[in-house]
């Protein structure tokens, strides 16, 4: 019972400790500014279509491919 305890107080102050460390950590994170989030959302949105479209032409390559080896 007294070891229940003794683990049970360390776990709380444990518990306290991770809170207090992990506030300490989150106050030094710098977040981007409005200008460079727009930027980075626009870079991925621009490399998603582009990507997207290679996909497409492959497809439309593989698919007329197998067209032709089906006819």
């Amino acid at each position: 019972m007294a070891q229940a305890k003794q683990s049970e107080g360390n776990l709380i102050s444990q518990g306290v400790s991770f809170t207090k460390e992990s506030w300490t950590e989150l106050k030094k994170v710098s977040y981007p500014t409005k200008q460079e989030t727009i930027q980075a959302t626009f870079v991925v949105i621009v490399m998603m279509l582009l990507i997207a479209a290679y996909l497409g032409l492959l497809d439309l390559v593989f698919n007329e491919l197998m067209q032709s080896i089906m006819a």
